[in-house]
């Protein structure tokens, strides 16, 4: 099975860089050649061909208006994503739910899943790097559960500096502590 890891986000808008932060603490890990890791920015079209290559893409984002505290992970499949009744899923122009649904229209068939994280700030008055504090103690917890996704469908994951094999109740501790 092909796998994609996209993570979303911009690391210049406080909260909207959780797909980044979760993509910088994924370095620690070693995948097998079926996994791929993408710091994909904003997402767009540009990424429909992946659709195509790959069985299964896991999509971490930045979610608002979800109604949860900040900190709090979500996980999506695509179909379930669009009917939501809280604002805007995704922080970005294309939702993950877009993306799925315009492979469909061109034939392309992949599985999807969603892990999104509520923010506390998602539009700071001026470009800010970093993670507001209530959202970057959730961080590994997030970036748990996409090793627990990966790990779900037979994937074999070993942390970098020690070769130990990440297990099911696995819990990541940070690279930037």
């Amino acid at each position: 099975m092909k796998i994609a890891v996209f993570c979303v986000g911009n690391k210049l808008m406080l909260d909207d860089g959780i797909g980044p932060a979760v993509y910088d603490e994924l370095s620690a890990y070693e995948f097998s050649s079926d996994v791929e890791l993408f710091d994909v920015g904003c997402m767009s079209m540009d990424y429909l061909n992946a659709v195509q290559a790959f069985d299964l893409i896991i999509t971490v984002d930045a979610l608002d208006g979800t109604g949860g505290e900040p900190g709090t992970i979500f996980r999506f499949e695509p179909d379930d994503m669009a009917p939501r009744p809280f604002g805007a899923q995704s922080l970005h122009d294309l939702k993950l739910s877009d993306l799925f649904e315009t492979a469909k229209l061109l034939g392309y068939q992949a599985q999807g899943v969603c892990l999104g994280m509520q923010v506390a700030n998602a539009e700071p008055a001026e470009l800010t790097v970093g993670l507001t504090p209530r959202v970057s103690e959730k961080l590994n917890d997030l970036v748990d559960c996409v090793l627990a996704e990966l790990v779900r469908v037979g994937q074999v994951i070993r942390l970098r500096e020690t070769g130990q094999q990440v297990a099911p109740g696995w819990h990541h501790t940070s690279v930037s502590a």
